[in-house]
């Protein structure tokens, strides 16, 4: 009892000092700003409202209390100085805003107890909320974790990246078969989000470049306006509202009359409907690199917009010296960070010397010192294959003045490249940002990382295979470069949110500092919990097999808790990181995979006994694919391994369609890139020892909390805090900001957004 007490006051204590006002009155406030909301904002009263409208309306209250917070987070940034952390991704998969906000303004029982006092239903208005069709995979998930992350920490941190009119597609199931439907994820709108149109930037395509008195001239290009959306990222409990600024492509406010006279209607409005088609729609995971013209578009797209915004907020911020231009932008690299995830942001390097160097007026020398200091390139990829390569015929003719500069580029790093290896060809050939062959490309990852001071791989065996394997040249030149920096999730969502209960038991034992220092997992009472987690009732007997329709944010924060085992089992040295498996740790499943990616650490923290780790290393998996790794032996000298082909390939699963799932009998007989036949044997045998434990509850839950206070390392808080320290410069802070109405917002202080 003196447990809970001591819990009850100290959660009375944040309450007051998150949101200003006490428990009571802020219910008070809820229902009125509630009722307000749908008479003034949604024009509905409680006859004619749906369920759709009450969410908008809660979610505008919510907003509410963010607004004042947002403007003193940034009169707070202004004040101090605060270098900025521009996060620039092609993708953020946030998921749903609703809950997340409410967590991490402290307000979320609040709002629980005013809807239920008005009658409603919490769920059934979370219900209503589309997942944001942002990101599609592990690598637009991590960006939203660090979103999180960084607003916790108390880091000025921008998230640029593209408003996708549409997400990747809405998933249905039909007669066993995939079905896509457009995911319209802003059908109903979104209340989140701010429209920022005195913002706008412009953003060139196509065109020629032209040598002038005063250098090169992009000219004759086509323009489409960059039109920013903001979305509010509150921190936990401290006040803090950091941004997400989102751009939609819109065409030129201007109309071919001429040709509108003539009758050609279609031909007059074409160029718009064109120039729009770069926000659209969310392309598919990039794990087979697929050059279009229109990813590279959406790719430049961000990052010129971004990268002008990023100039823009920097002068705002700094007296402009009208003597010398050029010292205005030296300290640029002390007041911006500019992160890359991944290759899809590089063109960040060209587009950063074309606007120094051509709008800024700088000597090439000065523009790339700025860049190069300025700019730091995450890898998430192994594999050849999903690198991405730019056709050299496509840059020309869509970015020509890139090209230019990346050529450039290209010339200046392999002089030095000669000065230190005396013309090793092979060497020239192997580090050089321009492939002859196939056909003549951009090698994207080459470009990020000449163009960065930090390269960073998210694990700590892939960060090795980068320096070992896959860029080898690259660290032989520069290995003060690389870095490795493990990925992290964020505990508020993937915990707190999805795991209420759980989250409650946690904090009955241990308080609430794990929240935002998930090392203090490492305190559990385990056997005292392990009884609770036990005497849970069993939910059947039975093995089924279920396929989960149209997975994403919103379903991963149901099934992740519920599950018991999580399969990690890829080709050790194929996976980069991972962070599915720290979700699922985190919950209390038990991790069944090869020794890849993340699994390895996540195996130092929770000791061998507590995981079920099979199949090949990464050298091993390397020596049996270079000695004529031959799939058919392994088929034909194990008897299970042969009945369960064998099934799939004479049609055991598809009676109807005996031959259907032949390729797949054929693909893995003939090549089994991935080496799946080694591995079986290991993996029915690990799931044996599997089989056992589980028959013994009390071991299994034991495990399972093992987990749960092994998994601290993987917090994207301490993955965010090591980027700050060790790439960014710059220290989190824990501060916790003063609300509105603690402190009343400065009229004084304009600050640009």
């Amino acid at each position: 009892m003196n447990n809970n007490r001591l819990l009850d006051e100290d959660k009375k204590r944040k309450n007051i000092s998150i949101t200003g006002v006490a428990p009571n009155e802020q219910e008070e406030n809820i229902i009125n700003s509630f009722n307000k909301h749908l008479h003034f904002t949604l024009v509905k009263d409680r006859n004619s409202a749906t369920n759709r409208d009450f969410f908008q309306a809660l979610a505008h209250t919510v907003r509410d209390h963010l607004a004042g917070r947002w403007i003193r987070t940034y009169q707070h940034y202004y004040s101090k100085h605060a270098k900025g952390i521009c996060y620039l991704s092609l993708e953020f998969y946030i998921g749903r805003s609703l809950t997340n906000t409410m967590i991490n303004l402290g307000i979320k029982d609040s709002c629980d107890a005013a809807i239920a006092r008005m009658g409603l239903e919490i769920e059934e208005l979370q219900s209503m909320e589309e997942d944001a069709g942002l990101g599609n995979g592990g690598l637009g998930r991590l960006a939203a974790c660090f979103l999180d992350s960084m607003a916790t920490l108390g880091l000025a941190a921008y998230g640029y990246g593209i408003r996708y009119d549409y997400g990747i597609f809405t998933q249905k199931i039909v007669d066993g078969w995939q079905v896509e439907e457009p995911d319209e994820w802003l059908r109903f709108g979104n209340p989140w989000e701010v429209a920022r149109p005195e913002y706008v930037r412009k953003v060139q395509f196509y065109g020629n470049v032209e040598q002038t008195k005063k250098g090169s001239k992009w000219v004759n290009t086509q323009t489409v306006l960059a039109v920013p959306f903001d979305t509010p990222v509150p921190g936990y409990g401290n006040n803090v509202v950091n941004v997400a600024r989102l751009w939609s492509a819109k065409a030129p406010d201007c109309f071919n009359l001429k040709i509108f006279n003539d009758g050609a209607y279609l031909d007059a409005v074409i160029e718009r409907n064109i120039a729009e088609n770069i926000s659209m729609v969310l392309y598919p995971n990039d794990n087979n690199f697929e050059g279009k013209e229109l990813r590279l578009k959406q790719e430049y797209f961000l990052v010129s917009s971004s990268l002008q915004d990023m100039i823009r907020r920097y002068k705002a911020n700094k007296p402009v010296n009208l003597i010398c231009k050029t010292m205005v932008m030296t300290d640029f690299p002390d007041k911006i960070a500019i992160q890359l995830n991944d290759t899809h942001p590089a063109l960040a390097i060209p587009e950063l010397m074309r606007l120094l160097v051509d709008e800024e007026g700088l000597t090439w020398e000065m523009a790339w010192n700025i860049t190069f200091r300025t700019c730091s390139y995450t890898n998430h990829t192994l594999l050849p294959e999903a690198l991405e390569r730019w056709p050299v015929s496509l840059m020309q003719r869509l970015l020509p003045r890139h090209l230019q500069i990346i050529y450039l580029i290209n010339h200046y790093f392999l002089e030095d490249v000669k000065a230190k290896y005396t013309n090793d060809v092979q060497k020239l050939k192997h580090l050089s940002l321009i492939e002859e062959e196939p056909v003549k490309q951009i090698n994207m990852a080459h470009l990020a990382i000449v163009g960065s001071h930090t390269v960073n791989g998210v694990s700590k065996i892939h960060s090795h295979l980068l320096k070992t394997e896959t860029f080898r040249d690259f660290f032989e030149l520069f290995p003060e470069r690389f870095q490795n920096k493990t990925n992290g999730i964020t505990p508020r969502r993937w915990l707190l949110l999805c795991n209420p209960d759980l989250a409650q038991l946690i904090t009955y034992h241990i308080g609430e500092r794990w929240i935002k220092n998930l090392e203090d997992l490492r305190k559990l009472l385990i056997s005292n919990v392990a009884h609770v987690v036990n005497n849970d009732p069993e939910v059947g007997d039975k093995l089924k097999l279920v396929f989960l329709e149209n997975y994403r944010v919103t379903l991963a924060e149901i099934v992740i808790p519920a599950a018991d085992l999580s399969e990690q089992i890829s080709l050790a040295g194929t996976e980069a990181s991972g962070t599915g498996n720290m979700k699922f740790m985190l919950n209390g499943a038990l991790t069944v995979g090869t020794l890849d990616g993340a699994n390895v650490e996540i195996l130092e923290e929770v000791g061998q006994e507590n995981i079920f780790i099979f199949g090949m290393t990464v050298d091993e998996a390397r020596k049996i694919k270079t000695s004529c790794y031959n799939p058919y032996s392994y088929y034909f000298t194990n008897p299970v391994l042969k009945q369960a082909l064998d099934q799939i390939r004479d049609g055991f699963f598809s009676p109807d369609d005996p031959a259907q799932f032949r390729n797949i009998f054929q693909n893995l007989i003939s090549n089994d890139h991935y080496c799946i036949l080694a591995d079986f044997e290991p993996y029915v045998d690990i799931q044996k020892r599997i089989s056992d434990i589980y028959q013994r509850p009390m071991e299994w839950a034991q495990l399972s909390l093992r987990n749960i206070a092994a998994s601290g390392k993987f917090s994207s808080d301490r993955t965010v805090a090591e980027y700050a320290r060790e790439i960014w410069n710059v220290e989190p802070n824990d501060t916790v900001l003063p609300t509105p109405l603690e402190t009343p917002l400065s009229p004084s202080v304009g600050v640009d957004m």
